[in-house]
């Protein structure tokens, strides 16, 4: 996608400058990881100045945000996909695994929503944000619950949020920096303690989804 307007007056220009800014921070991000992203970066990638990407985005949060609700809908229609065919713990499991390790962007976004993106935004945004969550929860969790009738919506919601728990957890040991990848070089035994990430978060996910009945 590119701009090739040097400023974008008409409103279908600001759209599409504003697609431009999320795609290349988006490509930064499956580059470099969300956290080692600055808006400086940002700006410099798509060709404009800070403050005017600022025209369109609050902050660089606000821009994550947005990828965050943008990513998360094309995990729900592939999750919700995958579970109108699953039966069982296992088989709900596995959709919901093989829809996150299939989307690192997501994946990494998902990492970092509570610990970074939710800070420095508007309130605006984060109910925006907040209210897309948890109705994502709900319409996934209503799509376990038809898998699994032994759990209630509100454990389908309850399983969508550890899901994003544990991947939160899992992803980053999947990603390790240089130093640690040295490290499992020399001491492979090390290594062994942190499993790929598909098979651990359907095993986590599946260990879960059994026990929520036992909460009732």
């Amino acid at each position: 996608m590119e701009a090739p307007f040097q400023r974008a007056r008409r409103p279908e220009q600001k759209d599409q400058r504003r697609e431009y800014i999320l795609a290349t921070a988006g490509r930064l991000a499956l580059n470099s990881g969300v956290a080692r992203v600055s808006l400086g970066d940002i700006a410099a990638a798509v060709g404009l100045a800070k403050s005017n990407i600022l025209r369109y985005f609050g902050t660089r949060e606000e821009i994550y945000l947005q990828l965050m609700m943008r990513e998360g809908d094309d995990w729900a229609a592939a999750a919700s996909a995958a579970l109108q065919q699953a039966n069982g713990f296992s088989a709900t499991a596995t959709a919901l695994a093989d829809a996150y390790a299939d989307r690192p962007l997501y994946c990494d976004l998902t990492t970092h929503a509570e610990t970074m993106l939710e800070h420095n935004v508007s309130v605006a945004a984060l109910r925006v944000y907040k209210l897309w969550a948890i109705d994502t929860y709900f319409t996934v969790g209503r799509q376990i619950t038809a898998a699994c009738p032994q759990l209630t919506d509100a454990d389908g919601a309850s399983l969508v949020m550890a899901a994003s728990a544990f991947v939160a957890k899992l992803f980053p040991l999947s990603r390790p920096p240089e130093a640690l990848r040295q490290l499992y070089d020399l001491e492979p035994e090390i290594a062994r303690v942190f499993p790929p990430l598909r098979p651990t978060l359907q095993r986590m996910i599946a260990a879960t989804a059994a026990g929520l009945p036992a909460t009732h």
